[in-house]
């Protein structure tokens, strides 16, 4: 099913030359410096249970799509935050996403779950109502081998590190066991505040009280909160995080007077904050973060603009990160100033934003990256995950901040199949683009060569001290 030739130029020139330019970064290892898979699946390497857990219910790019044609969340076997009852007939949810196979043509998803599918499980037909059981069957027999269980793909996947995201409450005991077990595989981890940064995260007041009791600081003072932030980063580079990842609305970012910053705190910390002084909060702990990251040398990624949990109804019944995060404009050059006023033109310090706003990315992201020496742009994320996104972007942001303010690849999943399709993907589309330019004579094709190992490995491993 999978065409040698995917996703390069129709044009017989170019695409001889993207397929010159892959041959030298299809087999390079994988660097995974940001994403959401389960440490558990390391630690304790026990077989992934069926197709279903496998692929469908974890993964809100598939069931989002689903959902959006009237199929309950319930019925895919997605968990309800009450406990209520959800489907657990594995092979049923797998004949929901067999049937409505057609819903993903052109998409993304397809693209993934057919890499998947054929190159890790042998799969050469196409998924339909006719065939599910065969394919659930091909699939569940492959999962009971060992070969199939977790350690075993991460090695299969040829990848060098991978990254997961943990809050700052996690006790790290996955990564912990991994640590322990022996195994070489590297899974590190990476510190997302949000909970206890964000006044508007549901239970901030309780997860304050529970920073302080597996720190022992006073998070009821503002010089306590602080020190039990700093404490809990040194915790989370004991086992290897090299970054961290701020999950704010906007971009805003603000530098009060430590008095000023202070009373705000004692504000949210009692309850009851506006929305203007959460926001106002958010912001200062953005400039926070950064003079953390360049004490400490942890990489700062910050991802605003998702309106998340949008539709209320998902929200109370199942919980967060389930399909309902819409993108949103985002401003960046005003709301920036403040921090990098203060942090950007530091060359210690690595700043990486990410935005779900394309219109973002020429009047302000790659300007901005192309100046301060602090800032570099992510990839081009989640809802643009994709050939065309990921085309956009280096249209969008080369001419103004060049291929090396950008920092490579991240797969930022939780689908753990996935990545090897994302990364090929991703090395595909930067092949052909590269392409182009070799063929209108903009750039030599060793330059390209060179250029090509660089964004499907060096670039990324760099800007995240991997």
């Amino acid at each position: 099913m999978l065409n040698p030739d995917r996703l390069f130029p129709s044009d017989p020139t170019q695409r001889a030359i993207a397929r010159r330019l892959y041959g030298e970064v299809s087999a390079l290892p994988i660097i995974s410096p940001h994403g959401h898979t389960d440490p558990s699946w390391f630690a304790k390497n026990e077989a992934f249970p069926d197709p279903a857990s496998l692929f469908v219910k974890p993964d809100h790019y598939a069931f989002r799509m689903l959902y959006s044609q009237g199929i309950p969340l319930e019925q895919l076997g997605v968990p309800r935050k009450d406990g209520g009852e959800t489907s657990s007939d594995s092979r049923a949810i797998w004949r929901l996403l067999a049937s409505n196979w057609h819903l993903f043509r052109g998409t993304p998803t397809s693209m993934w779950l057919t890499h998947a599918f054929e190159t890790v499980f042998g799969v050469t037909e196409r998924l339909s109502a006719a065939s599910a059981d065969r394919i659930f069957d091909q699939i569940e027999d492959c999962l009971r081998k060992p070969e199939f269980r977790p350690r075993a793909l991460f090695e299969r996947f040829n990848l060098e590190v991978l990254a997961t995201t943990e809050s700052p409450l996690d006790t790290l005991e996955h990564h912990k066991a991994i640590r322990e077990s022996g195994w070489k595989g590297r899974v590190i981890t990476a510190f997302r505040p949000d909970p206890v940064v964000d006044p508007e995260f549901e239970g901030f007041r309780e997860n304050l009280a529970e920073l302080a009791r597996i720190t022992g600081k006073d998070t009821a003072t503002w010089d306590g909160y602080l020190a039990a932030l700093a404490d809990r980063r040194q915790y989370f580079k004991s086992f290897g995080a090299t970054s961290t990842d701020h999950g704010h609305p906007t971009a805003a970012t603000a530098d009060l007077a430590p008095a000023e910053a202070a009373k705000l705190f004692d504000i949210v910390r009692r309850g009851g904050a506006t929305a203007e002084e959460a926001e106002l909060f958010r912001a200062q702990m953005l400039t926070e973060m950064a003079r953390m990251s360049l004490e400490d040398g942890l990489v700062m990624q910050i991802h605003p603009g998702s309106f998340r949990n949008h539709n209320e109804l998902v929200f109370q019944r199942f919980g967060r990160d389930k399909g309902a995060d819409i993108p949103s404009g985002t401003e960046y050059v005003r709301a920036l100033k403040p921090l990098l006023d203060r942090f950007g033109n530091e060359r210690d310090l690595t700043i990486i934003l990410f935005t779900l706003d394309e219109d973002s990315y020429a009047r302000e992201l790659a300007p901005l990256a192309g100046h301060y020496p602090a800032l570099r742009v992510g990839p081009a994320w989640w809802f643009h995950d994709s050939p065309e996104g990921m085309r956009r972007y280096r249209e969008m942001i080369t001419e103004t901040a060049g291929f090396y303010n950008t920092v490579g690849f991240n797969d930022d999943t939780r689908a753990f199949c996935s990545i090897p399709a994302r990364h090929d993907v991703a090395r595909r589309v930067d092949c052909s683009f590269l392409a182009r330019l070799v063929a209108e004579h903009r750039m030599e094709e060793d330059e390209a060569a060179e250029l090509a190992v660089d964004l499907a490995y060096r670039l990324a491993k760099n800007a995240y001290k991997l």
